[in-house]
This record gives structure tokens, sequence and C-alpha cells, in this order.
């Protein structure tokens, strides 16, 4: 027989002792660092308007596009904080460990944001009229996941946002080239590693408790995963051009973020399952075949296309 679905209510309850234990593991082994220390001021000079500095021109930087453009990306989607916190603090609470956990994670999200403008800015690596008004676009319209009214789901798409974003920064940083880019994209990556393992233990305590729900909630993510920047204008174009310049592909969306978390979680090699449970497990590993196939598909049309700009 089906177990009862748990509420809302009571998995925010079961699931306290686990925010706290992990949020004190996460206050032990986060390192405290300062985004000032990772922007090369020296750099910096005025731009032109009221302080009458020097207009931005693509020759002030010499990262590449793609290069640019993943940063812009990476940047765009931090920006969106506001909402973010928003959400998962009507979803999860301010109160006790759940609270906390809110309050502290958006405290280290922002440093994000801080550190990649102050030093897009000071290496006049973007033209800042234009990223202002994408900035502006970005936030004016607004971020709600998909997945914003349900905790399970939720916990399920963080769980593999956080490390997709450490794989996109990470990434970006090795494309630019330069080793204070490098460094600084370095460091922001290993905070949203530290969130990842934060949520993938939540979400494992959950499978515990309530394995069907939850198994249903990681098949659903999985099957409509998309990163939170999507709305961001031109981001097709870019992620196509971040796709094929390694930043992050479908290969390293099976490979490296969603297929370690599975694994984590033995997602195909727990017992308990019933019905629905069973059902959600079984659409999943049909899905991953068709992903590992959609993979195989953008690998060849890559590789055909780097083959042909060479032959140049």
């Amino acid at each position: 027989m089906t177990a009862t679905p748990m509420t809302q209510t009571e998995l925010l309850m079961e699931l306290e002792q686990v925010v706290e234990e992990n949020l004190n593991r996460h206050l032990g082994v986060a390192k405290e660092w300062f985004p000032h220390e990772y922007v090369p001021w020296s750099e910096g000079r005025n731009f032109d308007g009221v302080l009458d500095g020097q207009a931005w021109t693509p020759e002030d930087s010499g990262i590449s596009d793609v290069a640019r453009s993943a940063l812009v990306v990476n940047l765009l989607t931090e920006d969106n904080l506001p909402s973010y916190h928003h959400e998962i603090a009507i979803l999860f609470g301010r109160d006790a460990a759940w609270g906390d956990w809110v309050h502290r994670w958006t405290a280290e999200e922002g440093r994000h944001g801080i550190a990649i403008r102050d030093y897009l800015l000071t290496t006049r690596a973007v033209d800042p009229v234009q990223l202002e008004r994408l900035r502006m676009d970005h936030m004016s319209s607004g971020y709600e996941s998909a997945h914003s009214q349900d905790l399970l789901r939720s916990l399920a798409y963080v769980s593999f946002q956080e490390l997709a974003t450490r794989v996109s920064h990470r990434n970006t940083g090795t494309l630019t080239d330069d080793p204070v880019a490098d460094q600084l994209l370095g460091r922001v990556a290993a905070d949203e590693n530290l969130h990842m393992i934060f949520y993938r233990n939540l979400l494992g305590a959950a499978l515990e408790l309530a394995p069907n729900q939850t198994m249903k909630a990681i098949n659903d993510v999985v099957q409509t995963f998309a990163m939170p920047g999507t709305d961001i204008a031109g981001f097709q174009r870019k992620a196509v051009e971040m796709a094929i310049a390694g930043v992050y592909d479908l290969r390293q969306h099976r490979d490296d973020v969603v297929m370690p978390v599975l694994r984590y979680w033995k997602v195909f090699e727990r017992d308990g399952l019933d019905g629905d449970g069973e059902r959600a497990r079984a659409e999943l590993s049909d899905f991953l075949a068709d992903l590992e196939k959609q993979a195989l598909r953008f690998e060849d049309k890559r590789d055909s296309l780097q083959a042909r700009l060479a032959a140049r």
C-alpha cells in the first residue's frame, strides 16, 4: 500500500535536526574570504560620464568574447539573489535552523555578485553601460522557480543547480586565461560546492523519510532542469557559445552534475519504494539513457564544428 504523503509542515519539522547538523558542519568547514582581495584595483580607471574618464572599448580587455559572455551570464544569474532569498525564506521559513541557513546562505551568495562585478569593472572586461542595462532588465523580471511551492522538488533542484553553478564558474575561470579571474571564480565555486553538499545531504535525509515522494521529486527535477539565468536576454545564443567553449554542456550536465548527485543518494540501489516511487525511478532511468544520447549528439556536432573552424 502506498504510504500517505508527508505534508510540507511535517517535512520541515522532521528535517529541522538535519538542517541544524548540516549548518553546524557547514560553518565548521566554510572559509572566510573577502571579495576585495580578489580584485586587481590598481588596474582600474574612471569611465566616461560624470567623472569624465575614458569610454569603454572592446580593446580594453584581453579576454575572449565567449569568456566575456560567460562572465556576464554568471554575474547576472548571481544578481537575482533577492528573488532567490525570497523564495527560500517563504518555503523554508525564517525561524530556528531553517532560518539560520536561509540568512547564512544569502550572505555567502551575496559576495559572489560583488566580487565578480568589481573584477569586471576594474579590469574593464565588459561594457559597463550594457552590463547595467542587462542587470536592470534581468532583475526587473524577477525570478520564480518552477519548484518554489514544493519543498522536496526545491531541495532536489538546488542540489543539482548549486553543483551546476560550481562547474560553470570553475570552467569560466579557466576560459578567461586570466589567473586573477581564475582564482576569483575558483573561490566562488568553492562556496557553491559547500552549498550543494548542504542541500544534497538534506535531500538524502528526505529520501529516508519519504522515499516515494522524494523519488518523484528527483525525477521531476532532473527531467525539467533549467538554470535560473535562462531568461537573460540572448541567453540561448550565449548558452550555445558557452557549451561549445566547454563552460557548460550536456556532457558536463549529465556526467559532472546529475550522475554524481544521483550516485550519492544511491537512487538506483535503494529498497523500500512502492508503485509511485518505482515508476518515478524507472522514468528517471529512461530519461538518463536519452540524455546520454543527447550528449553524444552534442559532442559529435561540437567536434565537427571545431574541425571545420580549425580547417579554415
